[in-house]
């Protein structure tokens, strides 16, 4: 894979991953334990799709700044590792050069 489309797909999993910020910091007191919609954060330029959890759930994939929530089936085995997987939802990390951009690109940094 090209440099340029891997800069781009990097910057697009960086995007999702701001959005499910902005989603976790928009939660009402009382609302952590109740499910939300969060943006899958996957690589596909095209993908908009969404997956739900607990803010807690979500918080268990963001301590690990080169970890990503995504869709079963958008995993880049290329470039991941499955660390886990649900019937909804599966966490991936970064590896090797993928991993150094995910955390230097990690907003709570």
């Amino acid at each position: 894979m090209d440099r340029d489309r891997e800069q781009l797909m990097a910057a697009n999993e960086g995007l999702a991953r701001r959005i499910n910020e902005a989603i976790e910091g928009g939660q009402w007191p009382g609302e952590h334990g109740q499910r939300t919609a969060y943006r899958c954060e996957c690589a596909r330029l095209d993908c908009k799709r969404t997956v739900e959890l607990t803010p807690a759930e979500y918080e268990q994939v963001r301590a690990h700044p080169q970890r990503f929530l995504v869709l079963p089936g958008h995993e880049r085995p290329e470039v991941e590792t499955v660390i886990e997987a649900t019937p909804a939802y599966v966490v991936v990390e970064k590896g090797g050069d993928a991993g150094t951009v995910a955390e230097a690109a990690d907003p709570r940094d």
